[in-house]
């Protein structure tokens, strides 16, 4: 089993094979053999931010560069969870200046991540990061940086001593949070490991809702690597962790306080391969999906957000219309409420149908939005449904898509179909499909991703 130090080296080793460029905190500090800091109350790395800047905007004047610079070492608001929120959102979106053309000022944005091209941005690991703000000095152990940006911070114990636990490195990260707040400014990602044990989070995670991950491109890892290594692998390869950050957190306002949310392995796997499969589906006449199966608790509705983000950014679907059905108000209700509590830089407000009729009204709008009905909306006056669209680019998520009244003879779906000939299906379910229940196959498709309670329960 490895000692604290000797896990920090493997973990360095890991961010090395995966392409990053790795530093000793002290040599980068202020008086070291390669610094990059002025003071250790300076958290970002302002070299490498304006020079991936410069690259990731080649046709912006350097004065937009530093216009978005200031913007961000001056981000700071009254709370931490607002400067992070402000900061994801500059992720998300670019940062927007003002700068000076001629005679006029216009605005631009300046983007803070390539996106498309991963190599053209800064990938950097720093071990043994000091950080002074007031009458505290603090040394995270590991923090990772793109562009320049603390994005990420890893916390370690010791695994040979009993006492050095995940909890014990929690309460070290919450002791950070208050002592050196701007490391967690620009923060995404925040592991927790004494190497039997590691745990992905965000800056308001609770620590029973840290989770592992355990996969790496969606597949299980061979045995003899320790959880650390998967989560790093699993988690900050280039492609996978500027994915995580721009689809999969997302700031949820719970009883008016933000909280941000990070997908987790199973929930990242099952709408990467989704995605795929709403694809194929899409392109093809078949246009069945299939059934994710995700056991209860397992986050279904924050799922569908995060695939319904996802679907939103896909140029080929032109502005899709979603639509989101369930079988019961009151579950009609839980979902739509997710869905409007969530951050709308990943989703715009959504809608609720309230009637037969301002569903129909709803479905005849010629493009986007996110649609909310309960099934039983579908009723066929004269034996069959009316013609609401013809377009392709509507998909239909089913929640409870195990149920019976999801049917082509009988059911629902067989008046879904009949008003949205050229829509796309797809199931969630938290309970399996029977082996004989074909129906439910028949509308939906097989299975896309299974989470059972046993692997739940586990994780």
């Amino acid at each position: 089993m490895l000692g604290e130090s000797l896990l920090e080296r493997a973990a360095l080793e890991w961010f090395e094979e995966l392409g990053y460029e790795v530093a000793y905190g002290p040599d980068i500090s202020p008086g070291g053999s390669k610094p990059e800091r002025d003071s250790y109350s300076q958290v970002l790395l302002l070299n490498r931010l304006r020079q991936a800047l410069l690259r990731i905007n080649p046709t912006l004047p350097e004065e937009a560069i530093e216009k978005a610079i200031h913007k961000l070492v001056h981000i700071a608001k009254p709370t931490l969870e607002e400067t992070n929120r402000a900061f994801h959102s500059m992720v998300r979106n670019g940062v927007s200046v003002r700068i000076t053309r001629g005679k006029e000022k216009i605005g631009e944005i300046v983007k803070l991540f390539d996106f498309e091209d991963l190599n053209n941005n800064d990938w950097l690991v720093v071990n043994q990061f000091k950080v002074i703000e007031g009458e505290y000095m603090r040394i995270p152990d590991i923090v990772v940086f793109v562009n320049g940006v603390p994005i990420g911070l890893i916390e370690l114990k010791d695994p040979g001593d009993p006492r050095a636990t995940v909890r014990k490195a929690y309460n070290k990260v919450q002791n950070y949070k208050r002592e050196i707040p701007s490391i967690f400014y620009y923060n995404e990602i925040i592991l927790l490991s004494d190497d039997t044990t590691t745990i992905a989070g965000t800056i308001t995670t609770p620590l029973e809702r840290f989770s592992p991950w355990k996969t790496i491109h969606g597949k299980e890892p061979p045995k003899e690597m320790s959880p650390l290594e998967v989560a790093i692998k699993g988690m900050f390869d280039k492609s996978v962790v500027l994915e995580l950050i721009r689809d999969f957190i997302v700031f949820e306002n719970e009883d008016s306080k933000w909280s941000k949310k990070l997908a987790w392995y199973s929930q990242y796997d099952a709408i990467k391969e989704a995605i795929k499969r709403t694809l194929i589906a899409y392109r093809s006449k078949d246009k069945r999906i299939g059934v994710i199966w995700h056991a209860q608790g397992a986050g279904k509705s924050l799922e569908m957000v995060f695939y319904v983000g996802k679907l939103l950014r896909i140029p080929e679907l032109n502005n899709p219309t979603i639509l989101i059905l369930t079988d019961r108000n009151d579950l009609d209700n839980q979902i739509y409420e997710k869905f409007e509590s969530v951050e709308r830089d990943l989703i715009p407000y959504p809608k609720q149908a309230k009637t037969v009729e301002h569903l129909k009204e709803l479905l005849q709008v010629p493009a986007g939005g996110i649609i909310f009905s309960t099934v039983q909306k579908f009723k066929a006056e004269e034996g069959r449904f009316p013609l609401l669209s013809k377009r392709e680019n509507i998909i239909v998520i089913a929640d409870e898509a195990h149920r019976s009244h999801y049917n082509f003879i009988q059911g629902y779906a067989r008046y879904i179909r009949e008003g949205l000939p050229n829509a796309t299906f797809i199931g969630f379910t938290a309970t399996p499909i029977e082996l004989g229940d074909r129906s439910t196959v028949q509308v939906f498709g097989d299975y896309i991703h299974v989470y059972d309670l046993a692997k739940a329960e586990e994780d």
